[in-house]
């Protein structure tokens, strides 16, 4: 848990730090920036996506996510939890809380759809090796600061996600690790790439608006199709 809880302090520093001293920043440099980690984030997203062995698994895995995402109503409800947030933490106008959503929802799921959030909470829970959450939390830091100096307080929310969801994955590694494969964790790779593909083009390049966080449950869905492949006789 250590290397969560690095991640954890880091994306909360990062997002004050954004916070005090984005109003130095000019509105047309937080916007280039936001531009640029957006098309930084869509070549990491592609260069993820080459890692799958398989593209139909990944195909499939996005088209089943996004009927249990929409069925759920994640999307909406990581929205609402924002809005909540901010209504509950910060007084602001209308306009104020669709920013610090977006900020929320943005954050949250750029941080925990990495492979590196995977496999450095497997290494910390297994082993306690937290050098790759270590690493993580420097990038996460960066974009903190660089997303709350545009979106505001809600990316620091975005800080309780990631604590649950890397800590989980580290509490259950042991029983994680006498499972997951190599092909696994490539098919899950590459359908995490996609997500960030949506992330660059929706939430950063805001070419188009994508629902990306009802896809979360793809995430799930890629290794377990490798998994049952696996126990088909002859695979």
């Amino acid at each position: 848990m250590i290397g969560t809880l690095i991640n954890f302090s880091v994306i909360i520093l990062g997002s004050f730090i954004g916070i005090l001293f984005g109003s130095r920043i000019s509105e047309n440099l937080k916007h280039t920036v936001i531009n640029g980690m957006g098309l930084f984030t869509t070549a990491v997203g592609v260069q993820m996506f080459f890692n799958t062995e398989n593209s139909l698994i990944v195909l499939g895995s996005l088209i089943a996510g996004a009927i249990l995402g929409e069925w759920w109503q994640i999307e909406d409800g990581l929205e609402g939890l924002g809005i909540w947030l901010e209504k509950r933490f910060s007084k602001s106008s209308e306009e104020g809380s669709s920013k610090f959503a977006r900020g929320f929802l943005t954050a949250t799921v750029l941080f925990c759809t990495g492979p590196m959030a995977v496999l450095g909470a497997i290494s910390d829970g297994l082993r306690g090796d937290y050098l790759t959450l270590s690493i993580k939390s420097m990038l996460d830091g960066l974009f903190s600061i660089a997303f709350s100096s545009t979106l505001g307080i809600g990316v620091a929310f975005a800080a309780f996600p990631v604590l649950f969801y890397q800590g989980g994955i580290s509490l259950l590694a042991a029983q994680l690790n006498s499972i997951i494969t190599t092909s696994m964790m490539n098919e899950l790779t590459a359908t995490g790439g996609v997500l960030l593909i949506g992330i660059g083009l929706s939430s950063l390049l805001e070419i188009k608006k994508i629902r990306v966080g009802n896809f979360l449950p793809a995430l799930v869905i890629a290794p377990l199709v490798v998994f049952l492949i696996k126990l088909i006789p002859g695979k």
